[in-house]
């Protein structure tokens, strides 16, 4: 158990370090190539090291009892993660071209949130904590929902000092947490398109149905059909 906790602030904090106040110092040093095949590297090690110590670490006894009502919670919740993540791979207003344009409007899942991959992320972690109350799984998970949650909140301050009258204007357009834009009048939910709505089914299909060969019990909806 210590290993593994060992292995997740390393995971957590090295990522931290490279990507806030080491970044600009390791740039001037070695360059923006040499940077990011130390960022990999590094993001390599700590994530097999947290890998390894995970699969090493005994299973102890859960921590709360889960039964049908708790899987069906994480089912959902797990469908929304891969709609968020799926709608975040198309017209993400994060990425570097993208603040070349106008403002546009919150759409979609943006007007969910305008972090809807790191948010993906981290209700992935929060579910696999519902359904598997391991104190090592927890861990585990706990880092993956810290990286992501933080990460994101990072990433707006980084934005809004490389991009300031873009992102503070998409940041009056959107929430940090999930539907608060929407129950303050300032986005829509509208149309959110197939590529969101159906490869976030196809992923959520997929992926629950890998536990069964990977983990070697059923998980999602395969639960009560498999």
């Amino acid at each position: 158990m210590g290993n593994v906790v060992a292995a997740a602030l390393a995971f957590v904090g090295t990522h931290f370090l490279l990507s806030h106040p080491l970044r600009a110092p390791l740039v001037r040093a070695i360059g923006e190539k040499g940077f990011l095949g130390l960022y990999s590297l590094v993001a390599a090690i700590t994530l097999g090291w947290l890998a390894l110590a995970y699969r090493a670490a005994p299973v102890g006894a859960p921590l709360w009892p889960v039964g049908d009502v708790l899987w069906a919670i994480a089912t959902v919740l797990m469908l929304l993660a891969a709609i968020l993540f799926m709608g975040s791979l198309v017209r993400n207003p994060a990425l570097p071209e993208a603040a070349k344009g106008k403002v546009p409007e919150a759409r979609g899942v943006f007007a969910i949130t305008r972090h809807p991959m790191m948010w993906s992320f981290a209700i992935w972690g929060a579910v696999h904590i519902l359904v598997f109350p391991d104190p090592s799984n927890i861990v585990l998970a706990l880092a993956i929902i810290v990286l992501a949650l933080v990460g994101a909140h990072l990433q707006d301050r980084k934005k809004e000092a490389l991009q300031p009258e873009f992102w503070r204007e998409w940041e009056r357009r959107t929430s940090y947490w999930p539907f608060a834009a929407v129950a303050a009048g300032r986005a829509r939910i509208g149309k959110i398109g197939m590529h969101a709505l159906a490869g976030g089914a196809v992923v959520w299909l997929a992926a629950t149905w890998a536990h069964m060969p990977l983990a070697g019990w059923p998980a999602g909806i395969w639960r009560w059909i498999a």
